[in-house]
């Protein structure tokens, strides 16, 4: 096992959907034995038995995580080593898992727009309403569209346990290492819960307020005004849950979650020179237009029942709708000039992300009569979404309106022989999916404009999904699996950037779907005080797609894409009492087919907008009595990339880095008080995005942040 949280392994079986009636977290140190059930894969059947990986990050050390970076997306980050280091900045834009892009989702409703990725869904609820994440890696179909990369599943906490009155009180402050005064920030957040008899409900608020941040060196780290910021921003989140025990097996609960984050706009963007290694810095003004803002609604009405005619029955209704804003700036975004608006490199403009997603799923799991060795499960997903990118300040369309719709019914099955020493499962999944775009123009910067022809293309595919899992003796498990991960490209790039006449929708090739195809192999021993697993995959896409930087803004290209790579995780119990120590690493090759020739061959590596560099995480966890404490490292490794056959460019290269994290907590007895510290050494460097993609914008020289602190008193009852 891998740090605090569960290593295990999976498959993708398309089964009973994101269910928090199904959630089993357990403490391994209670109960190593204890089954584990995974919401996010969509079967009540427990990890053990299916063969893909896995990671659950539990609620303490998802709190010690958020404590030190500040958000979901650096705990799942911080503790996985095939995930790329984040931006530490609002847009999740070239951060990946396993070389591809996660899928983001609270307890299962998925937080990604299809049509027009806006990379702002690591950021849709407060961390304080999660109880663990869930991290499914590799490329499959386990929620639909999305999730080439894997899947990252936000489960909200649960329903009080106990008839009465219950809660959870949260006082927060950060300060950098200078204690600046607009360096400092603070978070307050609430929770109370009700139960009695049958019915049950929790509500919350949390409000956040960040200060800038600062990097090694003492300085403001600057500001990405167009894609906007954590620092300098404020939040705010409401949650609530209400539920009612329909019988004894059966439950309806009802979630709605708002969320908002929006920049102060008291700094913009002093520029570096990236000659001289200096990043680009903020000082005191105030941004053109509307700061950055990111704003997520959702709702889900899941009914369960764990013992219908014998099986597990799940249906939910889901409601998601997001508003993007982007900041503006009036040079660098050359896509928005139009002379006939105003004379070329003067027209301020910004754009807005608007999206709206219904959806429902269904599925019923049994044990097949006269045959429990065999459990299967049959279901069917709905998802219709419309997407639209908007230009607020002059009322132009960028990317048009599109409606999407899929249609996906599945069914899979899973095998126990040999008292479950082996574990054969499969199964198919079939996706419908139309995407329907009406007549439209593109902008004035693409060509000139040109009268793009609307239309209405249908996909189909039937996705395959099979593996094995073998456990000769208790602890010791080794599987192989092969999964068919889709998804749709980010249609909204591809449609705005058309920049030839003639162009019809309907006949529009770079709008194909993508197929993933994601081989695994991987063993996991956990035998006493020793856990560790090691898995190799190769993962490839015929039609891929990347992010290419073109006049200032990232349009996409498809190619083929073929990506591999080793993991290991190693954590071993120490002879002193709670102390354990950890280790993983991830390699990865990322290679895609460049040319613009018919010979489909991959002949250069992906670039750091599209794969994360090789990564080493040790860590020291303790816990006994009222104190626990955990110090990590992660060492980012150099890597150098050939942007063409034979061309090894230094100027995209990565240095490498590695900085240093510690946390500490005491249970006072009156609530838990908590220091953590991200970055203790005060290291100074440029981010993993800035050097591999924008290594000579000056405007976009980003450094990383420097030692700061997070002391908090968190009280529940």
């Amino acid at each position: 096992m891998l740090f605090t949280f569960r290593r295990s392994l999976l498959i993708l079986p398309m089964l009973a959907g994101s269910v928090p009636a199904f959630a089993q977290v357990s403490d391994p140190a209670a109960d190593p034995d204890q089954a584990i059930v995974v919401t996010a894969a969509r079967t009540a059947l427990p990890v053990n038995a299916l063969p893909l990986t896995v990671d659950v990050i539990d609620n303490q050390s998802l709190n010690q995580q958020v404590a030190i970076g500040g958000s979901v997306v650096d705990a799942v980050s911080a503790l996985t080593p095939s995930f790329s280091p984040t931006r530490q900045k609002l847009s999740g834009a070239g951060e990946t898992l396993r070389g591809r892009s996660p899928l983001y989702a609270i307890n299962g409703i998925p937080q990604t727009a299809p049509l027009r990725d806006g990379a702002r869904d690591g950021f849709t609820i407060d961390p304080f309403f999660v109880d663990r994440v869930e991290v499914i890696y590799g490329s499959n179909a386990l929620q639909g569209i999305g999730g080439t990369g894997g899947i990252v599943n936000q489960v909200t906490v649960g329903p009080p346990r106990q008839d009465g009155l219950s809660g959870r009180v949260l006082v927060q402050g950060n300060a950098d290492t200078g204690f600046h005064g607009d360096g400092i920030g603070g978070k307050v957040a609430g929770l109370i819960g009700w139960r009695e008899g049958r019915f049950d409900a929790t509500v919350g608020g949390a409000f956040e307020k960040r200060g800038v941040f600062y990097d090694g060196h003492g300085e403001r780290i600057g500001t990405d005004l167009t894609q906007g910021e954590t620092q300098d921003s404020r939040s705010w989140s409401v949650f609530g849950r209400f539920g009612y025990a329909v019988s004894d097996s059966a439950r309806l609960d009802l979630m709605v979650n708002r969320f908002e984050l929006k920049g102060d706009g008291d700094y913009v963007a002093a520029n570096g020179d990236y000659t001289k290694n200096l990043p680009t810095t903020s000082v005191r003004g105030t941004p053109p237009g509307v700061p950055a803002t990111n704003r997520t609604e959702s709702a889900a009405l899941t009914y369960t029942d764990s013992d219908l005619w014998g099986g597990n029955l799940m249906a939910q209704a889901f409601f998601n709708r997001s508003r993007d804003t982007y900041g503006g700036e009036i040079a660098p975004i050359a896509t928005f000039q139009d002379a006939a608006l105003a004379p070329i490199g003067t027209l301020f403009d910004q754009s807005q992300n608007r999206s709206r997603k219904y959806g429902g799923k269904f599925s019923y799991e049994r044990k097949i009569p006269g045959f429990e060795a065999l459990t299967a499960t049959v279901g069917i997903d709905l998802l219709y979404d419309k997407t639209e990118q908007r230009l607020i300040a002059t009322d132009r369309v960028w990317v048009p309106p599109a409606d999407y719709r899929s249609l996906a019914p599945f069914a899979q099955f899973n095998l126990a022989l040999l008292g479950d020493r082996l574990r054969l499962a499969g199964g198919l999944r079939h996706e419908d999916v139309r995407i329907k775009i009406a007549d439209y123009h593109t902008l004035a910067s693409y060509g000139g404009g040109f009268d793009v022809t609307g239309g209405t293309p249908r996909f189909s595919d039937t996705l395959l999904n099979g593996g094995v899992i073998v456990e000769p003796f208790k602890g010791i498990r080794a599987y192989a699996s092969y999964a068919e991960g889709y998804t749709v490209p980010d249609v909204g790039r591809i449609a705005r950037a058309v920049n030839t006449p003639g162009v019809e929708i309907d006949n529009y090739v770079n709008i194909a779907p993508i197929v993933s195809n994601n081989r695994e192999l991987g063993v996991e021993v956990k035998r006493g005080p020793i856990d560790a697993s090691a898995a190799y995959f190769w993962s490839t896409s015929k039609n891929g797609s990347l992010l290419v930087q073109t006049g200032g803004v990232f349009e996409v290209q498809r190619q083929r894409v073929e990506i591999q790579g080793l993991e290991f995780n190693l954590s071993a119990q120490t002879p002193v009492p709670g102390l354990v120590l950890s280790a993983g690493y991830a390699h990865l090759i990322g290679r895609t087919d460049g040319s613009d020739d018919d010979v489909f061959k991959v002949d250069r590596d992906l670039d750091g907008a599209n794969i994360s560099p090789d990564r080493l995480n040790l860590a020291a966890s303790y816990r006994h009595g009222p104190v626990s404490a955990r110090v990590q490292t992660q060492f980012f490794l150099a890597r150098k990339f050939e942007r063409s056959p034979g061309n090894w460019n230094d100027t995209y290269s990565f240095d490498g880095y590695n900085v240093t994290d510690l946390s500490l907590r005491y249970e006072t007895g009156f609530g838990a008080l908590t220091l953590a510290a991200q970055n203790i050494f005060d290291r100074f460097y440029i981010d993993y995005y800035t050097q591999t993609v924008r290594p000579t914008d000056n405007a976009h020289f980003f450094a990383g942040r420097g030692r700061n602190f997070t002391m908090s008193w968190d009280y529940r009852f």
